[in-house]
Protein backbone atom coordinates (compact mmCIF):
# COMPACT_ATOMS: atom_id res chain seq x y z
CA UNK A 1 0.00 0.00 0.00
CA UNK A 2 1.31 3.14 -1.19
CA UNK A 3 0.87 6.09 1.44
CA UNK A 4 1.71 9.99 1.67
CA UNK A 5 2.99 9.84 5.07
CA UNK A 6 3.57 13.01 6.22
CA UNK A 7 0.59 14.83 5.69
CA UNK A 8 -2.03 12.28 7.06
CA UNK A 9 0.52 11.47 10.18
CA UNK A 10 -2.34 12.62 12.88
CA UNK A 11 -6.08 12.44 12.93
CA UNK A 12 -8.56 11.56 15.51
CA UNK A 13 -9.44 8.90 16.37
CA UNK A 14 -11.26 10.77 18.84
CA UNK A 15 -9.60 10.19 19.58
CA UNK A 16 -8.85 9.42 19.60
CA UNK A 17 -9.72 10.35 19.14
CA UNK A 18 -9.05 11.56 18.77
CA UNK A 19 -8.11 11.20 18.40
CA UNK A 20 -7.35 10.94 18.79
CA UNK A 21 -7.62 10.11 18.74
CA UNK A 22 -7.35 8.55 20.43
CA UNK A 23 -8.26 8.67 21.81
CA UNK A 24 -10.35 5.74 24.93
CA UNK A 25 -11.31 2.73 25.80
CA UNK A 26 -12.51 2.55 29.15
CA UNK A 27 -13.57 -1.14 30.14
CA UNK A 28 -16.45 -2.42 32.21
CA UNK A 29 -14.87 0.24 35.22
CA UNK A 30 -17.26 2.69 33.58
CA UNK A 31 -19.77 4.23 36.73
CA UNK A 32 -23.37 3.23 35.64
CA UNK A 33 -24.42 6.75 37.03
CA UNK A 34 -22.30 8.62 32.98
CA UNK A 35 -24.32 7.61 30.47
CA UNK A 36 -21.16 8.61 28.16
CA UNK A 37 -18.19 8.72 30.23
CA UNK A 38 -16.02 8.21 27.95
CA UNK A 39 -15.34 8.48 24.33
CA UNK A 40 -15.79 4.75 24.30
CA UNK A 41 -19.09 5.12 25.56
CA UNK A 42 -20.61 3.13 28.94
CA UNK A 43 -19.50 -0.29 27.65
CA UNK A 44 -15.79 1.02 26.60
CA UNK A 45 -16.02 -0.42 23.30
CA UNK A 46 -18.14 2.05 21.01
CA UNK A 47 -21.81 1.07 21.57
CA UNK A 48 -24.61 1.53 24.05
CA UNK A 49 -27.62 -0.44 24.60
CA UNK A 50 -30.14 1.63 25.89
CA UNK A 51 -32.16 5.14 23.78
CA UNK A 52 -33.53 5.45 20.42
CA UNK A 53 -31.29 7.94 18.17
CA UNK A 54 -32.56 9.29 15.32
CA UNK A 55 -31.26 8.00 11.78
CA UNK A 56 -31.94 10.93 9.52
CA UNK A 57 -31.25 14.79 10.05
CA UNK A 58 -29.74 18.12 7.96
CA UNK A 59 -28.41 21.35 9.03
CA UNK A 60 -32.05 22.20 9.30
CA UNK A 61 -34.08 19.98 10.46
CA UNK A 62 -33.96 17.72 13.42
CA UNK A 63 -30.92 19.52 15.29
CA UNK A 64 -32.68 21.09 18.74
CA UNK A 65 -29.46 23.16 19.42
CA UNK A 66 -26.22 24.24 18.56
CA UNK A 67 -23.22 25.79 20.35
CA UNK A 68 -20.96 27.57 18.95
CA UNK A 69 -17.68 26.36 19.63
CA UNK A 70 -15.11 29.87 19.71
CA UNK A 71 -11.70 27.91 19.71
CA UNK A 72 -9.79 24.88 18.43
CA UNK A 73 -10.43 21.11 19.98
CA UNK A 74 -10.48 17.62 18.07
CA UNK A 75 -11.59 15.71 21.80
CA UNK A 76 -14.77 14.03 21.89
CA UNK A 77 -17.19 15.12 24.36
CA UNK A 78 -18.58 13.09 27.68
CA UNK A 79 -21.81 13.57 29.50
CA UNK A 80 -22.58 13.40 33.27
CA UNK A 81 -25.10 14.25 35.49
CA UNK A 82 -26.61 16.58 32.48
CA UNK A 83 -23.48 18.77 31.35
CA UNK A 84 -21.84 17.75 28.37
CA UNK A 85 -17.95 18.62 29.09
CA UNK A 86 -15.82 19.92 26.18
CA UNK A 87 -12.14 20.91 25.56
CA UNK A 88 -10.81 23.13 23.25
CA UNK A 89 -8.36 25.79 23.07
CA UNK A 90 -9.57 29.58 23.54
CA UNK A 91 -7.11 32.86 23.71
CA UNK A 92 -4.00 30.78 24.25
CA UNK A 93 -5.57 28.98 26.92
CA UNK A 94 -6.81 25.23 27.93
CA UNK A 95 -10.14 25.49 28.66
CA UNK A 96 -13.09 23.09 29.90
CA UNK A 97 -16.54 24.22 29.06
CA UNK A 98 -19.40 22.79 31.02
CA UNK A 99 -22.80 22.59 29.05
CA UNK A 100 -25.99 21.73 29.76
CA UNK A 101 -27.32 18.98 27.54
CA UNK A 102 -30.92 19.85 27.44
CA UNK A 103 -30.63 23.63 26.54
CA UNK A 104 -27.40 23.71 25.04
CA UNK A 105 -26.21 26.47 27.53
CA UNK A 106 -22.94 27.22 28.82
CA UNK A 107 -22.71 26.32 32.78
CA UNK A 108 -19.26 27.26 33.50
CA UNK A 109 -16.07 27.84 31.81
CA UNK A 110 -12.25 26.98 33.14
CA UNK A 111 -8.57 27.31 32.20
CA UNK A 112 -6.17 24.96 32.84
CA UNK A 113 -2.29 25.90 31.82
CA UNK A 114 -1.25 27.82 28.31
CA UNK A 115 -2.39 26.11 25.11
CA UNK A 116 0.02 23.97 23.65
CA UNK A 117 -1.84 24.65 19.72
CA UNK A 118 -1.84 20.66 17.22
CA UNK A 119 0.73 20.66 14.28
CA UNK A 120 -1.48 18.53 11.89
CA UNK A 121 -4.25 20.59 10.59
CA UNK A 122 -6.71 17.97 11.46
CA UNK A 123 -5.60 18.11 15.37
CA UNK A 124 -5.41 20.73 17.86
CA UNK A 125 -4.31 21.37 21.64
CA UNK A 126 -6.96 19.75 23.21
CA UNK A 127 -7.45 16.28 21.28
CA UNK A 128 -7.28 14.21 25.05
CA UNK A 129 -11.01 13.56 25.69
CA UNK A 130 -12.18 13.68 29.25
CA UNK A 131 -13.07 10.79 30.89
CA UNK A 132 -15.37 10.92 34.41
CA UNK A 133 -15.31 7.99 36.90
CA UNK A 134 -19.00 9.45 37.85
CA UNK A 135 -17.76 12.38 40.87
CA UNK A 136 -15.00 14.07 38.78
CA UNK A 137 -14.12 15.06 35.15
CA UNK A 138 -10.38 14.70 34.14
CA UNK A 139 -8.82 16.38 31.26
CA UNK A 140 -5.50 16.35 29.46
CA UNK A 141 -3.97 18.32 27.29
CA UNK A 142 -0.93 18.68 24.56
CA UNK A 143 0.66 21.08 27.00
CA UNK A 144 1.30 17.83 29.69
CA UNK A 145 -1.56 20.10 31.76
CA UNK A 146 -3.52 17.36 33.40
CA UNK A 147 -6.54 18.15 36.38
CA UNK A 148 -9.51 16.46 37.98
CA UNK A 149 -12.80 18.99 38.09
CA UNK A 150 -15.24 18.72 40.15
CA UNK A 151 -18.62 19.17 38.34
CA UNK A 152 -19.39 22.41 40.22
CA UNK A 153 -16.12 23.65 37.92
CA UNK A 154 -13.58 23.50 40.91
CA UNK A 155 -10.07 22.00 40.68
CA UNK A 156 -9.55 19.06 42.61
CA UNK A 157 -5.57 18.44 41.58
CA UNK A 158 -3.76 19.17 39.01
CA UNK A 159 0.05 18.73 37.77
CA UNK A 160 1.73 18.96 34.34
CA UNK A 161 2.68 15.28 33.40
CA UNK A 162 5.36 16.96 31.07
CA UNK A 163 7.28 19.34 34.15
CA UNK A 164 7.33 16.08 35.98
CA UNK A 165 8.13 13.19 33.73
CA UNK A 166 9.94 15.27 31.03
CA UNK A 167 9.10 16.64 27.66
CA UNK A 168 7.24 14.67 25.57
CA UNK A 169 9.17 13.85 22.27
CA UNK A 170 5.73 13.01 19.73
CA UNK A 171 6.49 13.86 16.38
CA UNK A 172 2.91 15.27 15.74
CA UNK A 173 0.09 15.98 18.37
CA UNK A 174 -0.67 14.16 21.69
CA UNK A 175 -3.24 11.51 20.75
CA UNK A 176 -4.10 9.63 23.62
CA UNK A 177 -6.49 9.76 26.13
CA UNK A 178 -6.39 8.43 30.26
CA UNK A 179 -8.67 6.02 31.38
CA UNK A 180 -9.71 4.98 34.30
CA UNK A 181 -9.25 1.84 36.90
CA UNK A 182 -10.67 0.83 40.39
CA UNK A 183 -8.47 3.32 41.78
CA UNK A 184 -6.22 5.28 39.25
CA UNK A 185 -6.39 7.81 36.06
CA UNK A 186 -4.09 6.51 34.02
CA UNK A 187 -2.30 8.00 31.45
CA UNK A 188 0.36 6.71 28.74
CA UNK A 189 3.19 8.35 26.99
CA UNK A 190 4.50 6.76 24.18
CA UNK A 191 7.08 8.71 22.07
CA UNK A 192 10.86 8.36 20.92
CA UNK A 193 12.87 8.17 24.07
CA UNK A 194 11.24 7.14 27.35
CA UNK A 195 8.11 5.98 27.24
CA UNK A 196 5.45 4.59 30.24
CA UNK A 197 2.38 4.50 31.87
CA UNK A 198 1.61 6.00 34.87
CA UNK A 199 -1.07 5.83 37.69
CA UNK A 200 -2.12 8.53 39.31
CA UNK A 201 -4.29 8.45 42.33
CA UNK A 202 -8.36 9.88 41.57
CA UNK A 203 -8.78 11.66 44.40
CA UNK A 204 -5.08 13.21 45.06
CA UNK A 205 -3.59 13.03 42.11
CA UNK A 206 -0.79 11.31 43.75
CA UNK A 207 1.39 8.56 41.77
CA UNK A 208 0.48 5.10 42.31
CA UNK A 209 2.76 3.43 40.11
CA UNK A 210 4.85 4.01 36.91
CA UNK A 211 5.59 1.49 34.44
CA UNK A 212 8.39 1.55 31.67
CA UNK A 213 7.05 1.24 28.05
CA UNK A 214 10.48 1.56 26.09
CA UNK A 215 10.48 -0.87 23.46
CA UNK A 216 13.11 1.27 21.02
CA UNK A 217 11.83 0.05 17.50
CA UNK A 218 12.80 2.62 14.57
CA UNK A 219 12.29 6.04 14.08
CA UNK A 220 8.28 7.18 14.03
CA UNK A 221 6.91 3.81 15.23
CA UNK A 222 7.78 4.69 18.36
CA UNK A 223 5.10 7.29 17.90
CA UNK A 224 1.51 6.07 19.57
CA UNK A 225 -1.29 8.21 19.64
CA UNK A 226 -3.44 5.17 21.02
CA UNK A 227 -5.34 4.72 23.73
CA UNK A 228 -5.33 1.82 26.17
CA UNK A 229 -8.08 0.12 27.12
CA UNK A 230 -8.95 -2.41 30.01
CA UNK A 231 -9.55 -6.39 29.56
CA UNK A 232 -10.45 -8.35 32.02
CA UNK A 233 -8.64 -11.46 33.36
CA UNK A 234 -8.80 -14.36 36.13
CA UNK A 235 -6.14 -12.48 38.22
CA UNK A 236 -7.60 -8.71 37.89
CA UNK A 237 -7.94 -6.35 34.99
CA UNK A 238 -4.98 -5.81 32.99
CA UNK A 239 -4.68 -2.38 30.73
CA UNK A 240 -3.82 -3.37 27.31
CA UNK A 241 -1.64 -0.93 25.24
CA UNK A 242 -0.95 -0.77 21.22
CA UNK A 243 2.16 0.98 20.04
CA UNK A 244 5.87 0.80 19.06
CA UNK A 245 5.35 -2.59 17.30
CA UNK A 246 3.64 -4.00 20.39
CA UNK A 247 0.69 -5.01 22.28
CA UNK A 248 1.65 -4.68 26.20
CA UNK A 249 -0.65 -6.25 29.09
CA UNK A 250 -0.48 -4.42 32.52
CA UNK A 251 -1.25 -5.02 35.56
CA UNK A 252 -4.09 -2.47 36.29
CA UNK A 253 -3.55 -2.77 40.21
CA UNK A 254 0.59 -2.33 40.28
CA UNK A 255 1.96 -1.75 36.56
CA UNK A 256 3.23 -4.99 36.17
CA UNK A 257 4.01 -6.01 33.00
CA UNK A 258 1.97 -9.48 32.31
CA UNK A 259 3.04 -10.18 28.76
CA UNK A 260 4.12 -8.34 25.55
CA UNK A 261 3.55 -9.16 22.02
CA UNK A 262 5.37 -8.22 19.11
CA UNK A 263 5.90 -8.84 15.21
CA UNK A 264 3.10 -6.12 13.93
CA UNK A 265 5.67 -4.91 11.64
CA UNK A 266 7.67 -7.25 10.33
CA UNK A 267 9.32 -5.29 7.59
CA UNK A 268 10.64 -2.93 10.18
CA UNK A 269 9.33 0.03 8.69
CA UNK A 270 10.02 3.25 10.40
CA UNK A 271 6.46 4.79 10.14
CA UNK A 272 4.32 2.86 11.47
CA UNK A 273 2.85 4.61 13.65
CA UNK A 274 -0.22 3.98 15.43
CA UNK A 275 -3.19 5.90 15.87
CA UNK A 276 -6.54 3.39 16.15
CA UNK A 277 -6.99 2.20 19.56
CA UNK A 278 -6.82 -1.48 20.52
CA UNK A 279 -10.35 -2.92 21.69
CA UNK A 280 -11.30 -6.08 23.83
CA UNK A 281 -13.92 -8.77 22.70
CA UNK A 282 -13.83 -11.77 25.24
CA UNK A 283 -10.76 -13.22 25.57
CA UNK A 284 -9.39 -11.46 22.55
CA UNK A 285 -7.72 -7.66 22.31
CA UNK A 286 -8.64 -6.65 18.68
CA UNK A 287 -5.17 -4.65 17.51
CA UNK A 288 -5.55 -2.70 14.09
CA UNK A 289 -2.15 -1.54 12.57
CA UNK A 290 0.74 -0.98 9.90
CA UNK A 291 -1.71 2.02 9.08
CA UNK A 292 -4.85 0.46 8.60
CA UNK A 293 -3.12 -2.80 6.60
CA UNK A 294 -3.65 -5.15 9.18
CA UNK A 295 -6.20 -6.64 11.98
CA UNK A 296 -4.90 -8.89 14.42
CA UNK A 297 -6.79 -10.57 16.96
CA UNK A 298 -4.50 -11.54 20.23
CA UNK A 299 -5.58 -13.98 22.99
CA UNK A 300 -5.32 -12.11 26.60
CA UNK A 301 -4.68 -14.71 28.89
CA UNK A 302 -0.67 -14.26 30.42
CA UNK A 303 -0.17 -17.98 30.70
CA UNK A 304 0.39 -18.01 26.79
CA UNK A 305 3.53 -18.45 24.77
CA UNK A 306 3.63 -15.96 21.97
CA UNK A 307 2.97 -18.55 19.14
CA UNK A 308 -0.29 -19.31 20.80
CA UNK A 309 -0.98 -15.66 21.23
CA UNK A 310 -2.32 -14.57 18.28
CA UNK A 311 -5.58 -15.96 16.73
CA UNK A 312 -6.07 -14.79 13.64
CA UNK A 313 -4.83 -11.53 11.86
CA UNK A 314 -6.26 -9.88 8.25
CA UNK A 315 -4.62 -8.22 5.39
CA UNK A 316 -6.71 -5.07 6.03
CA UNK A 317 -8.22 -3.18 8.98
CA UNK A 318 -8.27 0.51 9.93
CA UNK A 319 -6.17 3.45 10.21
CA UNK A 320 -7.58 5.89 12.42
CA UNK A 321 -10.89 4.73 13.18
CA UNK A 322 -10.76 2.40 16.65
CA UNK A 323 -12.81 -0.79 15.81
CA UNK A 324 -16.08 -0.99 17.74
CA UNK A 325 -17.65 -4.48 18.85
CA UNK A 326 -22.02 -5.09 19.44
CA UNK A 327 -23.73 -7.98 20.00
CA UNK A 328 -20.44 -10.66 18.88
CA UNK A 329 -19.62 -8.81 16.11
CA UNK A 330 -16.60 -6.45 15.17
CA UNK A 331 -17.15 -3.73 13.01
CA UNK A 332 -14.05 -1.80 10.92
CA UNK A 333 -14.49 1.04 9.33
CA UNK A 334 -11.38 2.22 6.83
CA UNK A 335 -10.40 5.84 6.77
CA UNK A 336 -11.53 5.89 2.84
CA UNK A 337 -15.25 4.15 4.05
CA UNK A 338 -14.54 0.62 3.88
CA UNK A 339 -16.98 -0.67 6.60
CA UNK A 340 -16.29 -4.67 7.34
CA UNK A 341 -18.15 -6.61 9.59
CA UNK A 342 -16.26 -9.29 11.01
CA UNK A 343 -16.83 -12.56 13.59
CA UNK A 344 -14.37 -11.58 16.02
CA UNK A 345 -13.76 -15.41 17.08
CA UNK A 346 -12.67 -16.30 14.34
CA UNK A 347 -11.72 -13.65 11.87
CA UNK A 348 -14.36 -14.17 9.13
CA UNK A 349 -15.91 -11.13 7.07
CA UNK A 350 -19.51 -11.62 7.38
CA UNK A 351 -19.78 -8.25 4.91
CA UNK A 352 -18.26 -4.86 3.35
CA UNK A 353 -20.14 -1.97 2.41
CA UNK A 354 -18.04 0.63 0.27
CA UNK A 355 -19.67 3.79 1.65
CA UNK A 356 -19.74 6.69 -0.59
CA UNK A 357 -16.72 8.18 -1.85
CA UNK A 358 -15.51 11.96 -1.13
CA UNK A 359 -12.18 13.54 -1.01
CA UNK A 360 -12.83 13.41 2.95
CA UNK A 361 -11.84 10.50 5.10
CA UNK A 362 -12.81 9.25 8.17
CA UNK A 363 -11.36 10.28 11.79
CA UNK A 364 -14.05 9.67 13.95
CA UNK A 365 -14.31 5.97 15.17
CA UNK A 366 -18.06 4.13 14.50
CA UNK A 367 -20.46 4.23 17.28
CA UNK A 368 -23.44 1.43 17.36
CA UNK A 369 -26.61 2.63 19.12
CA UNK A 370 -30.06 1.03 18.98
CA UNK A 371 -29.07 -1.54 16.30
CA UNK A 372 -27.41 1.05 13.77
CA UNK A 373 -23.77 1.70 12.91
CA UNK A 374 -23.26 5.33 13.16
CA UNK A 375 -19.95 6.33 11.15
CA UNK A 376 -18.76 10.53 10.78
CA UNK A 377 -17.15 11.31 8.17
CA UNK A 378 -14.31 14.46 8.20
CA UNK A 379 -16.97 16.67 6.41
CA UNK A 380 -19.99 16.24 9.13
CA UNK A 381 -21.32 13.80 6.84
CA UNK A 382 -22.48 10.83 9.04
CA UNK A 383 -23.79 7.87 7.17
CA UNK A 384 -26.41 5.45 9.13
CA UNK A 385 -26.60 1.45 8.32
CA UNK A 386 -28.35 -1.34 9.93
CA UNK A 387 -25.59 -3.95 11.60
CA UNK A 388 -26.42 -6.35 8.52
CA UNK A 389 -24.44 -3.74 6.50
CA UNK A 390 -27.39 -1.47 4.78
CA UNK A 391 -27.67 1.72 4.69
CA UNK A 392 -30.52 3.23 6.15
CA UNK A 393 -32.98 5.35 3.56
CA UNK A 394 -33.43 9.07 3.72
CA UNK A 395 -35.40 11.00 1.37
CA UNK A 396 -33.99 14.32 2.14
CA UNK A 397 -30.75 13.02 0.29
CA UNK A 398 -29.30 11.73 -2.99
CA UNK A 399 -27.44 9.00 -0.79
CA UNK A 400 -29.55 6.69 1.07
CA UNK A 401 -28.11 6.87 5.22
CA UNK A 402 -26.52 10.41 4.46
CA UNK A 403 -26.90 13.23 6.89
CA UNK A 404 -24.97 16.46 6.21
CA UNK A 405 -24.09 19.22 9.00
CA UNK A 406 -21.56 21.81 7.86
CA UNK A 407 -17.64 22.21 9.10
CA UNK A 408 -15.53 19.17 9.83
CA UNK A 409 -15.53 16.38 12.74
CA UNK A 410 -12.96 14.36 13.88
CA UNK A 411 -14.87 13.37 17.33
CA UNK A 412 -16.90 10.65 17.80
CA UNK A 413 -20.64 11.21 18.96
CA UNK A 414 -22.29 10.99 21.97
CA UNK A 415 -25.44 8.71 22.49
CA UNK A 416 -27.39 9.33 25.34
CA UNK A 417 -30.99 10.02 26.58
CA UNK A 418 -32.44 9.58 23.15
CA UNK A 419 -29.88 11.92 21.84
CA UNK A 420 -27.15 12.47 20.01
CA UNK A 421 -24.34 14.44 20.79
CA UNK A 422 -21.98 15.42 17.64
CA UNK A 423 -19.18 18.21 17.57
CA UNK A 424 -17.32 19.60 14.96
CA UNK A 425 -14.51 22.12 14.79
CA UNK A 426 -17.01 24.97 14.60
CA UNK A 427 -19.95 23.68 17.20
CA UNK A 428 -21.60 21.41 19.12
CA UNK A 429 -24.75 19.95 17.87
CA UNK A 430 -27.83 18.41 19.87
CA UNK A 431 -29.54 15.40 17.66
CA UNK A 432 -32.66 15.06 18.85
CA UNK A 433 -35.24 12.15 18.44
Amino acid sequence: MSIDFKPRLHRMACCSVVIVMTIIALGSTCPAQSPWPSWRGPNGNGTTTSGNYATKWSEEDGIDWKFPLQGRGASSPILLDNRLYVTLGRDGLNTLLAIDATSGKLVWERNLGKEKPGKNAKASGSNSSPVTDGKNVFVYFKSGDFAAFSPAGDIVWSLNIQEKYGEDSLWWDLGTSPILTDRAVVVTVMQTGPSFLVALDKATGKELWKADRWLDVREEANQSYTTPTIAKLAAGDAIMTLGADHVTAHSASDGKLLWKLGGFNPANDGYFRSIASPVVVNDLVICPYARGSTVTAVRTDPKLSDEDRISWKLDFGSDVPTPVVSRGKLFLLGDKGLVSCIKPESGETLWSQQLPKSNRQYSSSPVVANGYLYCVREDATTFVLSEDGALVPNSESKVWGENRLSGTAVATPVFANDRIYLRTFEALYCIGK
